[in-house]
């Protein structure tokens, strides 16, 4: 039997939005750095913006700035705050992954949308109106006192929602950040969208996608 949610969560960039970091970081430091170089530096900066959401929270602007100076550091690249002040600020801008739009559109007229991100409650509405369809509920990292992939943001969108973890269909492209947790959270009910970010982890349980065109089949619309 298909299972129908009363909602439909979301990891919003990266999942939904293009999370476009390395193409940020390559504008900044690519004409100094070797292609090989480079890579590492992406893979570097994407560590470090992990390692720093698993602690108290701080606004995500303090992240970007952390994250690029340690990854500088690691390196050998000067530091410029200003860089990392331009990157944070490119955040609002980035719009949704070409699939997206279509996908959500054919699903939000049955099941209720909702947006869990670690994102700060000035940036994500500039994010959320590039979807091209509604999102009923949007929860942010900001509201929820805690980044994930710790337990707390999920916690707060459940106590928000009314519900508990059976009753919701999770969705992201991100073990670290989302799938990780709802295994541990009791969220038997999640979806992979496979966009080449992680690899395949099938000890977690989940449906695999390639997009979002495929999350209607998955909930029998």
């Amino acid at each position: 039997m298909t299972f129908r949610p009363k909602f439909i969560t979301f990891d919003c960039h990266g999942t939904m939005i293009n999370f476009d970091m390395a193409g940020a970081a390559r504008h900044h430091y690519s004409a100094h750095l070797s292609a090989p170089a480079m890579d590492a530096f992406i893979r570097d900066f994407s560590a470090y913006r992990l390692d720093e959401v698993l602690g108290a929270w701080k606004p995500y602007a303090e992240i970007v700035h952390n994250a690029l100076e340690r990854t500088c550091k690691r390196n050998a690249v000067p530091f410029d705050a200003a860089v990392a002040h331009d990157i944070y600020t490119r955040v609002p801008t980035w719009g949704p992954h070409a699939d997206v739009p279509a996908g959500l559109a054919r699903i939000a007229p049955h099941i209720p949308l909702v947006a869990l991100t670690n994102s700060m409650n000035a940036q994500i509405p500039h994010n959320i109106a590039k979807l091209g369809a509604p999102i009923a509920h949007v929860f942010t990292a900001e509201s929820a006192g805690a980044y994930k992939p710790q337990m707390r943001p999920f916690e707060y969108m459940l106590d928000e929602l009314g519900c508990g973890p059976e009753d919701i269909l999770h969705v992201s492209s991100s073990f670290r950040y989302d799938l990780m947790t709802a295994h541990d959270m009791g969220i038997k009910h999640k979806v992979w969208v496979n966009r080449a970010h992680e690899p395949a982890n099938p000890f977690y349980g989940y449906t695999e996608v390639k997009d979002i065109s495929g999350l209607a089949e998955v909930v029998g619309l």
